[in-house]
């Protein structure tokens, strides 16, 4: 698969923080009132990927959007700090394949405006990427968001890299090749994946 440049979405794909933002939302969360049951870690995974809009409903489908909302941003303020100081669990030989990567990489994913700022700064790794993106800061749809990348970095034949379903379907809306990371959180049958982060460059040719 020709490419000169690697989109990757982040849960998933390049790290698990799961565990982390499963402790920091409980903590966030305990005392609500209104909350029937603090969200397992099962129940975390499970969402990993989605909008806020989607995420919230899923956990709780009792409450108002508006007050999903309100809950979703107080449990990110707790993430991201929780984050900035845990950070997560970076894929194995996740460090070597950017530091072998010849052309540039990039994140897209669906998350709030300073989760991937987190995921940088808690493992050093803001020297592999060239540039960023996520719904939280353009408010647009991660398709959208693949393609706004793919521009301003100049990149005529990127590929997504991603672990689910919904990484699939934003890379084939924005009319990019898809390669999926099945280590990660989701199915994807019929289309080119790896199973360690290092394979990805026995799929790509530069």
């Amino acid at each position: 698969m020709k490419c000169d440049g690697v989109l990757f979405d982040l849960d998933g794909t390049l790290w698990d923080a799961t565990q982390a933002i499963t402790e920091s939302w409980r903590l966030a969360l305990e005392g609500q009132s209104d909350i029937r049951a603090l969200p397992t870690l099962e129940q975390m995974k499970g969402v990993m990927g989605m909008t806020a809009e989607d995420l919230t409903l899923t956990l709780f489908p009792y409450l108002p959007l508006d007050r999903r909302m309100e809950l979703f941003d107080r449990c990110c303020e707790v993430e991201n700090d929780h984050l900035r100081r845990q950070g997560g669990v970076l894929y194995p030989g996740l460090t070597d394949l950017l530091g072998r990567l010849p052309v540039p990489a990039a994140i897209v994913s669906n998350c709030n405006r300073e989760y991937i700022n987190c995921f940088l700064e808690a493992h050093q790794l803001g020297e592999y990427f060239a540039d960023w993106e996520c719904i939280g800061r353009t408010g647009l749809q991660k398709w959208e968001n693949i393609l706004l990348v793919a521009g301003r970095n100049g990149l005529r034949s990127p590929v997504y890299v991603g672990d689910t379903v919904l990484d699939q379907e934003a890379a084939q809306k924005a009319g990019v090749p898809f390669i999926h990371a099945a280590y990660g959180f989701g199915q994807v049958p019929g289309v080119p994946a790896i199973k360690t982060s290092m394979q990805l460059l026995e799929l790509l040719e530069f």
